[in-house]
């Protein structure tokens, strides 16, 4: 590979190694269902029964309060008829929403924390990072002083939960966003995918160990394992919808986490920077031994979006393995030739998987208040109402019989099919939240789920339930001050930029024993025990506020 193309992989890697693994499912829609709605700008209208425009969606009652949320497309006013309008109604105010398209956030929001005109409050953590809270505390009001009064469900969650505490609790010992745990997500996040197809061609069992897995890569390679007549157009080990590189070093011991852990693990309870660790390095090695028999995409590291998807999703399967969410999301019209690889026994016999409840689960900033705000205790209120498993799954999916049917007498909960030819995803985020707002369900909630027809996330957890015995501990959700967050911002550029050099350099080329130690000590010159111990400090202080 030419140093040319290494050094625009390295900068490619440098902008997105924040989110190491897929999102998944239920994060933002495939491009075609984005694609299929059509951007009109920013709403905040609705319609009253006679077809007239109306700001206020709500009876009249308390106190009028302006919410705004930012939707992936245009998916009109749905999401918050249902339960969010119903329940402002029952606290007695009135919510007028103000939808914003992702595609006009950025500037709306430059402006409003230059000193705009700001709303209330805003509904859902796509609004802003931690970064933006921590650095305009002005804007946004601590929560802490209201929650006693007027929040009890999500105090009694608080004190049962020391997640959600930890997730609440800002670096500065405030809380400024309500934190949420979503229904109906798996443990396990992307894995790798193998065309069973291929092995049923050429009579081999799935593998089960590292060893058996590349004696399947050598056959998919040396036989015409697609059985389409030509033996070289197979590619044994593809570029996924997820770091490839990472996955393959799985088997070695190499944990996986979620997104934006700077691509941090934990080894017995201690914060690990991957690419330092032993582990990273034997998988690295053992990936470059496959390389040089062929094994892996030549253009591993070159090939854009469209290269890779045009190869997984090509008219006749030649991918072999890669990693993806599902096997519908990754290989699209090849998914029924695809099966998930068991998490394979590495040369230690143990087996390990990408996992990481939290960040797939919980997440920070789902609900905060603004300084503009007059009577924060009645909107928190309505907020609160949130905080149950019943509004939860129907801030998930949509409102009880659109979105979902519950069985009062058992207590368990129906996803219903989508109507109108739209995808179970997109459905929902028509009629819901979806990913954003406040929610919580407690241990065991999924098992009171099931699904009226193909669901996304109905195949995810059911790939879930043999996986998820193999979930490790990971680097959690911790919360940074501004100013750590401004120093890793110019550490972790520079380091993973490094880092991804040398990947790519060690995986085609090889020379990975022999450049370690020169390797550890760049890194070091380059600032990485201060990156270290931010992250250190970090996961101490998420710690002490559980």
């Amino acid at each position: 590979m030419c140093k040319k193309r290494i050094m625009a992989f390295a900068m490619a890697m440098a902008m997105t190694a924040v989110s190491l693994v897929g999102c998944g499912s239920s994060a933002e829609p495939s491009k075609d269902d984005a694609a299929a709605a059509t951007s009109q700008g920013d709403t905040t209208e609705t319609k009253t029964d006679d077809g007239s425009a109306s700001a206020d969606n709500n009876t009249a009652g308390g106190g009028s309060y302006e919410v705004a949320t930012v939707r992936w497309a245009d998916w009109g006013e749905d999401y918050h008829i249902g339960f969010p309008d119903e329940a402002a109604k029952e606290t007695g105010i009135n919510i007028n929403w103000d939808t914003i398209l992702n595609a006009d956030w950025a500037d709306r929001k430059a402006v409003l924390l230059a000193g705009g005109d700001l709303p209330d409050a805003f509904m859902g953590s796509i609004c802003f990072s931690e970064t933006d809270i921590l650095t305009n505390v002005g804007t946004f009001i601590a929560l802490d002083d209201y929650i006693d009064e007027y929040m009890p469900n999500f105090k009694k969650i608080m004190e049962s939960d020391p997640t959600m505490k930890a997730l609440a609790t800002s670096a500065d010992g405030h809380i400024y966003g309500l934190p949420s745990k979503k229904p109906c997500r798996p443990i396990v996040g992307n894995q790798l995918f193998i065309n069973k197809t291929w092995l049923d061609n050429l009579g081999l069992d799935m593998p089960t160990t590292y060893d058996e897995f590349v004696d399947v890569l050598r056959a998919f390679k040396e036989q015409d394992a697609n059985g389409n007549g030509d033996p070289n157009d197979e590619i044994p080990y593809g570029l996924g919808n997820a770091d490839s590189v990472m996955f393959y070093c799985l088997p070695f011991g190499v944990r996986l986490g979620g997104e934006n852990t700077y691509t941090m693990t934990l080894d017995d309870g201690n914060p690990v920077f991957i690419p330092v660790s032993e582990e990273y390095k034997t998988g690295i090695a053992a990936m470059h031994e496959a390389y040089a028999e062929g094994l892996i995409d030549p253009e591993l590291f070159t090939e854009d979006t469209s290269m890779r998807d045009a190869k997984l999703m090509s008219e006749t399967p030649i991918i072999g393995c890669a990693p993806g969410w599902t096997a519908d999301a990754t290989f699209g019209a090849n998914a029924d030739q695809y099966e998930a690889l068991p998490a394979l026994k590495g040369p230690d016999g143990k087996q390990y998987i990408a996992s990481d409840p939290e960040h797939y689960n919980y997440t920070r900033y789902e609900f905060v208040v603004t300084s503009s705000c007059e009577n924060p205790g009645e909107l928190l209120s309505w907020v609160d109402k949130f905080y149950t498993e019943d509004a939860s799954i129907q801030n998930f999916y949509g409102a009880f019989d659109i979105g979902v049917e519950k069985d009062e007498a058992a207590g368990t909960y129906t996803v219903l099919e989508p109507k109108d030819g739209m995808s179970a995803d997109t459905y929902a985020w028509v009629n819901s939240l979806r990913d954003f707002g406040p929610k919580y369900v407690g241990e065991g909630f999924n098992d009171k789920v099931t699904y009226a027809g193909e669901n996304g996330d109905a195949a995810k957890l059911e790939l879930d339930k043999s996986m998820k015995q193999y979930a490790m501990e990971a680097y959690p959700n911790v919360s940074y001050s501004a100013e750590q967050v401004e120093t890793l911002g110019t550490l972790f550029s520079d380091i993973t930029s490094y880092v991804g050099v040398n990947q790519a350099a060690w995986v085609t080329e090889g020379g990975i024993e022999e450049q370690w130690d020169s390797y550890i000590d760049t890194l070091n010159q380059m600032g990485y025990e201060d990156f270290i111990q931010i992250q250190t400090d970090a996961y101490n202080t998420y710690k002490s506020n559980q």
